[in-house]
């Protein structure tokens, strides 16, 4: 066992480790989120507000947490959301994400605006991995990109829908951090074009599956599926885009709500333990996708520090499935949770950190 690995046995740890590496500008640049942060907030919030019913005398003695996505069979149902300006946390910046993923058994979606390219990242691992697009260019840009994207052996393409703008971050501003992928004022434009019809000509060019990441009604993730899009991916970009927006399982209920359960269904925003995990599992999602945590371990350990956060958390779904009485993840389902508020006073995920840590 590495080192880095042995030394965390939480991800407490990890994220205190993050903390005392990364340049503050970074770190402020990981866990910020847009203008007062509201939404960030109300994530978490929105996973504190559910209470488990354990259930007793289930013959816990096994209890299994693997799943697939569109195919891909996972270890457990976590994968490692796109981040942004992965060489800043750590040299190598997205290669360690798909190692890390490779070696646990778990899949990476890589952000276009991080490095390396495109090409570089898929050589570094075999396994299963899918690329999140930000548009740059016109229509023949994207079928381009798309082309060099498909051609690497990524399995699908992650459009993303909720970042028509850049958005206001003052944590960013304070340090005048601009990120590697905005240097160079790239063609920000071309993103706020996106609309539906792009979508469907999108669709109809290319062989890869499409997943769309940041809906966030029921409205949109039912004409999503109108039109053929069988994959949601339901976030507000970890609190990152529109402030004063709902939490990520405020839009998980109501989409489930119109959609009906069974579908492949991601959801974001606020997941740090592995018990929160079981809760979107339980009211719907396929799997959830780790951002900042993912980050976090990044900048602790590199790749190793990934891959033993993803170990932590595994640990973490078998101890709260085997104490809330669920075998399988079939078994984790409504009637697991009771929706009582978030506790009075608020709930924090990680309390031996010391309070001066804003993650």
């Amino acid at each position: 066992m590495a080192q880095e690995q042995a030394e965390f046995q939480t991800a407490t740890e990890i994220i205190l480790k993050a903390h005392q590496t990364l340049l503050p500008p970074v770190w402020d640049y990981i866990a910020g989120a847009s203008e007062s942060e509201t939404t960030k907030r109300r994530n978490r919030e929105s996973i504190e507000e559910w209470a488990f019913r354990p259930r007793v005398l289930r013959n816990v003695s096994t209890v299994d947490v693997t799943t697939t996505l569109m195919g891909t069979p996972l270890r457990m149902p976590i994968v490692l959301a796109p981040v942004g300006s992965l060489q800043t946390i750590a040299a190598g910046g997205a290669i360690h994400s798909v190692k890390a993923a490779e070696e646990f058994g778990s899949l990476a979606v890589i952000s276009s605006s991080t490095q390396p390219s495109i090409e570089e990242t898929a050589r570094a691992a075999g396994s299963d991995k899918w690329y999140q697009l930000y548009i740059r260019g016109d229509f023949d840009w994207i079928i381009e990109t798309v082309k060099r994207i498909a051609g690497s052996g990524y399995r699908a393409l992650v459009l993303t829908v909720d970042a028509a703008w850049y958005s206001i971050r003052e944590r960013q501003l304070q340090h005048d951090f601009v990120p590697p992928s905005l240097a160079g004022k790239p063609a920000l434009e071309y993103q706020a074009l996106l609309d539906w019809d792009t979508v469907a000509r999108i669709r109809d060019r290319i062989t890869l599956p499409i997943v769309l990441k940041g809906i966030q009604t029921a409205e949109d993730a039912e004409y999503a599926r109108e039109i053929g899009i069988e994959t949601l991916w339901l976030s507000n970009h970890g609190g990152r885009h529109p402030d004063h927006a709902r939490g990520g399982m405020h839009i998980l209920t109501e989409v489930v709500a119109r959609i009906g359960r069974g579908h492949e269904i991601i959801v974001d925003g606020g997941f740090l333990r592995g018990t929160d995990v079981m809760k979107a599992i339980a009211l719907g999602a396929r799997a959830v996708a780790l951002g900042r945590l993912h980050a976090y371990a990044l900048g602790a350990g590199g790749g190793t520090g990934i891959r033993r956060l993803l170990e932590i958390l595994e640990n973490e779904m078998r101890t709260g499935m085997a104490m809330v009485g669920a075998r399988t993840l079939a078994e984790l389902d409504p009637s697991c949770l009771e929706r009582l508020g978030v506790p009075a006073g608020g709930c924090n995920p990680f309390p031996l950190l010391p309070g001066k840590i804003n993650y």
